[in-house]
This record gives structure tokens, C-alpha cells and sequence, in this order.
């Protein structure tokens, strides 16, 4: 009952019209302002500029643009491990491992369903039934740039219009179907770790999602999809990202890939670390 009331909050507020004025500020070019957020920002969490691409915290023309940076390249090498699969992510692995049936784990004593998830599209959520798969919380420290985990063929994005409820581990716990509930975009692959989807989650604050393919995805209130048909990408490819912070979902068909040894729950990963492998 406690972190049932310490979540009840988000229930009550304008979720949509705080989303929209967090986005004002952080999208700001003001100086002074985004300034004073910036600093504020990295002292707060402690954030290493030496990782970014811009080191001078002022270069950037609003708070969005210091979020979204950019890291140097040695920062994040790509794991070498044949057939490997790496985090797409820099985040917390919250939860991982199988669906039973189309069954996901959200946290202890919570799941969802796949079906809910993927909005009722029949075909992607048969080619998933059983599957395995990884969800990574970003904390707002964290590297916001998301990439290809595998090399992969780019079939689809769909949008699907949601709430905004925090992602956070408390909320995870607490909030019954929360990931498929709240906004989202999918991303959908073709790759040799056969299909694969990419999972954008919205969340409270969070001021959009852009993915490189369809720029900033404005909000509506119906499902919206775009068709690629044949678009292929390499690992570590940057295919998106969120302007402030979230989660992402990681699917793949059942029997496909073999998790890395080590990995638990909780654990910190990091873009381009090995934490799979291709399992036949």
C-alpha cells in the first residue's frame, strides 16, 4: 500500500500538459536558461563531459541538445564477440529472460501482455510468442542516444498513442500494465537473430520521441505506422532517441539467442557491451 500511494499522484496530474511545458523549457534556447538547467543538471547527476563529443557544457543551444549529446566513439566501443548481440542502451537491465506464451515480466509480481504491448498487431506479436526478452530502464544520468543492438533490416515504426506514467522501478512495480499502457513506438527488424523489435517507451516528463527515420514523432491519439520494406543497418547504428529520459524494450522470437553468463537483474549496461549471442 505505501508505493501505492506514492504513485497515486501520477494518476491525478495533467500528464500530457506537464510533458508539454517540460518540453518548452528543455527545448528553450534561451541562455540564461538553458544555461542554468545544464549546470544544474550535471551537478546534480554527476554527468562525465569528458564521454561527450562537446565537452563545454555552454556550446549546446538547449537543454534537449545537452541531453541528446552525442558521446566519442571510443567511449562506447561495440563488443567483437562473433554473433554477438549488444545493449542498444546505456541504462539498467530491470527485467529480462522469456515470455511465457506472450507473457512479460514488468517486475516482481507484474506482467504484461505482448498483445497489449504491440497494440494488437496479430502477425508481430505470433512472431514473438515464447521469445525472449530485455527491458533497460535509462535513468535521466544516462546516455540517451539509442542503437542496433545486431545488424538488422528495418521493416516498420509504429506509433501508439498512451499515458505517461513514470518509468522508475517503484512505478515499474506498481502500476499494472505499465509499458503497455504508456506511449510508445515500436521498431521492427528483420535480422540474423530473426525478428526483432525495438520498443520506444514514453514516460511522464519525457518530451517526445524521435526516432532518425521520422524525426520527432508528434503526439495523436490514433496508431500510426510507417513501412520501410527494405532498409539495412548496421550494428551500433544510432536509430534513435528520447528527449529526456525512458525505457526500452528489446524483443526477439523464441529460441534465437543465448544470454550472456553473468547478467541479472539490475544490472548496469552499457551501448555496445556484449550481453548476448546468436543460440543456433
Amino acid at each position: 500500500m505505501p508505493n501505492q500511494l506514492k504513485v497515486f499522484w501520477q494518476y491525478c496530474l495533467p500528464q500530457q500538459g506537464l510533458s508539454r511545458l517540460a518540453g518548452a523549457l528543455a527545448n528553450s534556447e534561451k541562455i540564461w536558461l538553458k544555461n542554468f538547467l545544464i549546470q544544474k543538471f550535471i551537478a546534480r547527476y554527476q554527468v562525465d563531459m569528458q564521454e561527450a563529443r562537446e565537452t563545454n557544457p555552454e556550446a549546446y543551444i538547449s537543454f534537449n541538445a545537452f541531453f541528446t549529446r552525442a558521446l566519442r566513439s571510443e567511449c562506447r566501443p561495440l563488443a567483437q564477440e562473433k554473433a554477438s548481440l549488444i545493449s542498444p542502451v546505456d541504462g539498467a537491465l530491470s527485467e529480462f529472460g522469456h515470455l511465457k506464451q506472450d507473457s512479460l515480466l514488468q517486475a516482481k509480481n507484474h506482467s504484461y501482455r505482448l498483445t497489449e504491448l504491440l497494440a494488437q498487431d496479430a502477425q508481430n506479436c505470433q512472431d514473438f510468442l515464447r521469445g525472449s526478452f530485455a527491458t533497460f530502464y535509462l535513468a535521466p544520468r544516462d546516455y540517451h542516444r539509442i542503437h542496433l543492438p545486431v545488424d538488422a533490416i528495418l521493416e516498420k515504426i509504429t506509433y501508439v498513442p498512451g499515458r505517461l506514467f513514470s518509468v522508475n522501478p517503484l512505478t515499474a512495480a506498481t502500476v499494472p500494465q505499465l509499458f503497455a499502457r504508456n506511449e510508445r513506438a515500436i521498431l521492427y527488424f528483420n535480422t540474423a537473430f530473426g525478428k526483432m523489435a525495438l520498443v520506444l517507451v514514453g514516460a511522464m516528463i519525457v518530451a517526445s520521441i524521435v526516432t532518425r527515420f521520422t524525426g520527432l514523432i508528434s503526439r495523436s491519439r490514433s496508431i500510426q505506422t510507417w513501412n520501410y520494406g527494405n532498409f539495412p543497418l548496421k550494428k551500433g547504428e544510432e536509430v534513435g532517441h528520447f528527449q529526456l529520459g525512458s525505457t526500452v524494450i528489446l524483443l526477439f522470437e523464441a529460441d534465437k539467442l543465448v544470454w550472456k553468463p553473468g547478467l541479472g537483474v539490475g544490472a548496469r549496461v552499457q551501448m555496445g557491451q556484449a550481453i548476448a549471442k546468436l543460440g543456433n
